[in-house]
């Protein structure tokens, strides 16, 4: 197993070894596209998971729909279009033939070219409120309240696991309402929806806000955020929420008969997240070891490794460990009994610290004799002894200190990096020999913020929601400004 490169040493460097060390996923022969394996999958699908039922306790539904998306559909709405047009991966052809000159070669047909090309789809606007456009009359028929679990590609130049890959695995709301006020309404509750997963689910402290109009979704009126920040000092955006206004029901010609009887265009909303959660959750809380996993999150929780010499002591641990591991299971824990012969206890002790698996319980000859077993913690390193009487009741509780710990963690480091500036050399400053989310006064504009930008390669990640008003000067222009909003540099 070799180690892992340090944080401090290169940050970078450290993340791409952990994640192929951790087993999570691998680079494949598609450029910019990766394999996401077993272990890494298994976390994905808990995120999915808890996320699918908040989704639909809130009211929403799964569909699905294409991946190809007609050019004509995608051009409809113009800034969508725009936005998304340099990443676009484009169907022309339907058939492959062998080249007539290298019998062991396919070509592409060119009596196959498409009528109309197809558009892989970056995002699903399109396509589906096209769709929209035969389920929506009347009034009656809405709101509609619809979830896509679904991959999509965005052909990105510069790749790194998870944070930004070609195809990437996401789910994506679309909802059509009758009012703006319920459009809007739709919007703020899923990015609530979004903050309260990430804090306390995966164990990661955000900032709730809105992009400016440089920042927003293309397409979209307004965009929600939440906004998180790693050990490095950069930013991640975990999740957002968009306000369309009637753009896309006025591109694609989405009307209904309101309670009066008049006719009007439908108003949207679309949310979504994605597997850069994965991302955010590796760079939040794991450390030179190997991951840290919250235990919401962890594929298995507690792991049961024996310590022994021969046959006949390993058969009286496995007795009991066999009797912790169904106490455990009986409490919905997921449990690993590592009582393979083939690898020492140091090295499996190794392994499962590089995994993240929360708690890691010992026993050995003296512990039977005891009746203990020796309880290790992954987030802080600390080992206790503990007795075995009521110890399916000790990991329960255990875990749920774990959870509250590691959020707590995140916190501690996120809030000591929001750093208050009044300069733009203490800007600078900051950002250079401190990094985080940094609190300063901008004047409105987007020159300022595209020359803060181009200068520093920091953005404003958001205006917090709820922001309280400050009188203050702008960081360049030196105008007037009544709230500060966030900077950092992002991912």
């Amino acid at each position: 197993m070799a180690k892992i490169t340090s944080r401090a040493e290169d940050y970078s460097k450290w993340y791409n070894e952990l994640v192929v060390q951790a087993d999570l996923a691998e680079n494949s022969g598609v450029r910019g596209c990766m394999v996401i394996k077993p272990y890494g999958y298994a976390i994905w699908e808990k995120m999915r998971d808890e996320l699918d039922k908040k989704f639909k306790e809130t009211g929403h539904q799964n569909a699905y729909f294409p991946l190809f998306i007609p050019k004509s559909y995608f051009e409809a709405e113009e800034q969508n279009a725009e936005g998304f047009a340099k990443e676009c991966a484009v169907v022309t052809h339907y058939r492959l033939k062998t080249d007539p000159n290298n019998p062991k070669k396919l070509i592409v047909d060119p009596e196959a070219k498409l009528e109309e090309e197809l558009i892989v789809r970056p995002t699903s606007e399109a396509i589906i409120w096209n769709t929209y456009k035969k389920w929506i009359q009347s009034y009656r028929d809405l709101p509609i309240l619809i979830n896509q679990w679904a991959n999509v590609v965005r052909w990105e130049m510069r790749t790194r696991f998870f944070l930004r890959t070609a195809e990437f695995l996401w789910q994506e709301g679309h909802t059509a309402h009758a009012t703006k006020e319920e459009a809007i309404e739709e919007t703020e509750k899923m990015i609530h929806v979004y903050a309260d997963f990430v804090e306390n689910f995966m164990g990661i402290p955000v900032i709730k806000g809105i992009k400016t109009a440089s920042e927003r979704f293309a397409g979209a009126d307004e965009t929600y955020c939440i906004e998180a920040l790693m050990q490095d000092g950069k930013a991640l955006q975990a999740g957002t929420s968009h306000f369309l206004g009637q753009n896309f029901g006025k591109a694609f010609d989405v009307k209904f008969t309101n309670k009066e009887g008049k006719i009007e265009h439908a108003w949207g909303t679309s949310w979504g997240t994605s597997t850069r959660l994965i991302g955010g959750l590796i760079m939040t809380h794991s450390d030179d070891l190997g991951l840290v996993l919250p235990p919401s999150l962890a594929p298995i929780q507690v792991v049961i490794v024996p310590i022994f010499k021969g046959e006949e002591q390993l058969n009286q641990i496995n007795e009991v460990a066999f009797d912790i591991q169904e106490k455990l299971k009986a409490k919905g824990i997921s449990v690993k009994y590592d009582n393979r012969t083939d690898n020492k206890p140091g090295w499996k002790f190794a392994e499962y610290e590089l995994k993240g698996i929360p708690i890691r319980i010992a026993m050995g000859a003296r512990d039977l004799e005891n009746k203990t077993v020796e309880i290790a913690r992954r987030d802080n390193l600390t080992k206790e002894v503990q007795p075995l009487e009521n110890i399916a009741l000790y990991v329960e509780e255990l875990l749920k200190t774990i959870q509250k710990d590691i959020f707590a963690k995140a916190q501690q480091h996120r809030d000591s990096h929001i750093t208050v500036v009044n300069s733009y050399e203490e800007f600078k400053q900051v950002l250079d020999e401190k990094g985080g989310f940094i609190s300063a006064h901008w004047d409105g504009t987007d020159e300022e913020e595209e020359q803060i930008k181009n200068e520093t390669k920091a953005t404003i990640r958001c205006i917090p929601l709820n922001n309280k008003l400050e009188d203050g000067i702008s960081l360049i222009t030196g105008k007037p400004s009544k709230q500060r909003v966030i900077f950092a540099k992002s991912y």
